[in-house]
C-alpha cells in the first residue's frame, strides 16, 4: 500500500491537523475550571481506581523493595555517603545491582 502525496495535500493534512488540536485545545481552556467537568474526571478517576485497585496494589508490592533500596541510595547520594551505603544496605544495594540501576549512565535523580 503506497500513499503518493502531493506537497499541497500534506501542507492541507498537516493544516487540518493543527486546527483541530488548536479547537480542542480552546475548548479544554473553556471548560475545565467548570464544575461539572471537574466532578466528571473526578468520578472517571474514582471508578479506574475502584476497578483497579488489586493491581495497583499488585505493582506496589512487587516494586516496594526496589523504591525502598532506591530512596536510600538517593539518600546516601545527596549527603556524599555512597560508601556508607553499600556497608550498611549490601542487600538493597545488590537490588540495585540486579535491576540495572547502575548500568545507566545517568540515573534519574527521582520520580
Amino acid at each position: 500500500m503506497s500513499l503518493d502525496l502531493s506537497e499541497a495535500q500534506i501542507n492541507k493534512i498537516l493544516e487540518s491537523y493543527k486546527n483541530k488540536r488548536e479547537r480542542e485545545k480552546q475548548r479544554y481552556e473553556q471548560i475545565k475550571d467548570t464544575e461539572g467537568f471537574k466532578n466528571y474526571n473526578r468520578n472517571k478517576s474514582k471508578l479506574h481506581y475502584e476497578n483497579n485497585k488489586e493491581m495497583y496494589k499488585e505493582r506496589y508490592e512487587n516494586k516496594k523493595e526496589l523504591l525502598k533500596a532506591r530512596n536510600s541510595y538517593y539518600y546516601y547520594k545527596k549527603i556524599d555517603k555512597i560508601e556508607t551505603f553499600k556497608e550498611k544496605y549490601p542487600e538493597r544495594y545488590e537490588i540495585l545491582e540486579n535491576d540495572g540501576y547502575f548500568k545507566l549512565k545517568n540515573p534519574p535523580e527521582s520520580s
